[in-house]
């Protein structure tokens, strides 16, 4: 029988924590840039002019029809090519915003579209400009009505910041990684970081639901 050690893995636990912290620090920042990427990308593809909603749609196709990984890739790899050299956290960052906000668009749109047209022209008799219709009338219910597929998608987008440990940015797995090539506890080391992310994962949906009524659409 093999013995498990998870002592050999938790003695490291300085590692786990710095490492959590910077997949949390990715999550917030790629969150927040993410969700108002999306919402831009859901206006210009439903309100904006045709040049500029083909161009949005184009890059929302290019996204949600290639892997994280490769667009990780090109990020750190390839824009180097082009004069452009990134950190591995920014370009972890920019990877993870660019991905959440092709996601995002197509999720806040569907939310826009459900929007009844009397309720739009209701805000146009009021001689209210297109900017506040969107804004205020249009945007906060269609947020509420998709907020928990937005949250999910944050979550995925969360758990798929575990491969920006392969351009060396040092977050959860890249710590995991490192762990249990000292030791050479890789399952005890894979099965710590599996458990912290569950409890990330489960910890920002509940956040997350809990302040969206709250701060962002205000129960519109």
């Amino acid at each position: 029988m093999i013995a498990l050690d998870f002592g050999a893995v938790l003695v490291d636990w300085p590692l786990l924590a710095r490492g959590t912290a910077m997949t949390v620090g990715l999550t917030a920042v790629s969150a927040l840039l993410g969700v108002a990427l999306g919402t831009a990308c859901a206006w210009a593809r439903t309100w904006g002019p045709r040049p500029l909603a083909l161009l949005v749609g184009a890059y929302v196709e290019l996204i949600r029809n290639t892997p994280f990984i490769v667009q990780l890739f090109f990020v750190f790899f390839g824009l180097p090519g082009l004069g452009v050299k990134l950190t591995p956290e920014l370009a972890s960052v920019i990877a993870m915003v660019v991905n959440l906000g092709a996601y995002a668009a197509e999720i806040v749109r569907a939310g826009v579209a459900a929007t009844p047209r009397g309720q739009i022209e209701a805000a146009q008799s009021l001689a209210m400009t297109p900017a506040q219709v969107f804004t205020r009338v249009v945007l906060p219910p269609a947020l509420a009505r998709v907020w928990p597929a937005l949250v999910s998608q944050i979550v995925i987008v969360m758990l798929g910041s575990a491969v920006c440990g392969q351009i060396a940015t040092q977050e959860l797995s890249y710590y995991a990684n490192l762990i249990h090539s000292r030791n050479f506890r890789s399952f005890e080391a894979t099965l710590v970081a599996a458990a912290i992310y569950l409890g990330l994962a489960i910890g920002l949906r509940q956040l997350l639901a809990w302040a969206g009524p709250r701060f962002i659409f205000r129960r519109a």
